[in-house]
């Protein structure tokens, strides 16, 4: 059996389920928010064996019947009948600790990416750009730091082309808005207020010229490479993610192969199945890698290009779904 955890808002699986389906995956799509809230996990060591157990909505699902897991992106556990703001989040505390055990208990079930405790500790920028470095990945000069006196060297180096990254995405807010921080410019006004870097890490890099970008899709061995062209709008030279798709063409891409390869086993070296890079290709030609994204977005590439990235997704899913029961399964009864 196929489990999908995911929100149910979540386009990406909305857009692979109908090939499941098609290709007959027995499946259940559930969402972390569900629990402990709106349904029950019970997972008990009782006369020698070791069972698993979830009921939601009235129905019980043997979770030693999971053989693959897509772990897309779920909503936090939720306990909203707990009133009391310390209380309600020592009981959801207690359900994330309940489910990383649930989940390790999955013995033997193929996961994409990757088990949740394994991707958090492999979802690190530098981590990435070393992996990069030592598969012969071009990449920039990188700086993470929180010394102010690093800046104005940085800045320099950079010949006043310098931008700064966050480390990972979080959310805050500032002024009662939420916010997030791109992919920024750093002008020469900024070096001034230089001391606040002090407070809080940032990734600094040279603002490397582009003719275009690409985002290159790795579903377990497969690759699927689209351009960018995000230099021809202002919105998006900096960081298209700040789309303009009226404006910014996305078209499927032919990766060189070696740069392919590198790709896969990037991915793979990560212990991860699924993986979303990001690229730099410079007016001469060069391809730099930027990033990894172990659980990014790709379903608006397949929409915009047509590359058929949800049919691997559901070829691969159904793939690991089909293999017989794994080996040493917990037993429901």
């Amino acid at each position: 059996m196929l489990l999908i955890i995911s929100s149910a808002r979540d386009d990406s699986v909305h857009t692979v389920l109908p090939k499941l389906r098609e290709r007959g995956v027995p499946l259940l799509w559930w969402d972390e928010a569900e629990y402990p809230g709106a349904c029950t996990l019970t997972t008990a060591y009782l006369d020698g064996r070791w069972r698993q157990v979830l009921t939601r909505r009235g129905e019980t699902y043997d979770l030693s019947r999971v053989t693959a897991v897509w772990d897309r992106r779920p909503d936090r556990p939720s306990s909203p009948e707990v009133r009391e703001t310390s209380q309600r989040e020592f009981a959801e505390h207690a359900a994330k600790l309940a489910l990383a055990g649930a989940y390790d208990l999955m013995v033997g079930a193929r996961w994409m990416p990757a088990r949740p405790q394994h991707a958090v500790a492999m979802d690190n920028k530098l981590l990435h750009l070393h992996r990069a470095t030592e598969l012969g990945f071009t990449i920039v000069e990188t700086v993470v730091t929180n010394d102010p006196d690093e800046l104005v060297p940085a800045w320099n180096r950079a010949g006043g082309r310098l931008i700064t990254k966050a480390l990972g995405y979080h959310p805050f807010t500032m002024d009662g808005e939420d916010r997030h921080l791109f992919t920024a410019v750093v002008p020469r006004r900024r070096l001034t207020g230089r001391h606040r870097l002090r407070y809080g890490p940032a990734m600094l890099q040279p603002n490397m010229p582009k003719a275009y970008e690409l985002r290159v899709t790795v579903v377990g061995e497969r690759v699927f490479a689209a351009r960018i062209d995000s230099q021809v709008s202002r919105l998006t030279a900096v960081d298209w993610r700040h789309y303009d798709d009226p404006n910014v063409g996305y078209s499927a891409y032919s990766l060189p192969p070696d740069i392919a390869d590198r790709c896969v086993r990037l991915v793979a070296g990560l212990g991860l199945t699924f993986g979303a890079l990001d690229f730099i290709v410079t007016p001469d030609g060069r391809h730099v890698f930027l990033e990894l994204n172990i659980n990014g977005q790709w379903a608006f590439v397949e929409m915009l290009t047509g590359l058929p990235i949800s049919d691997a997704i559901a070829d691969w899913l159904a793939e690991a779904a089909a293999r017989p029961d794994v080996k040493d399964r917990i037993d429901a009864d």
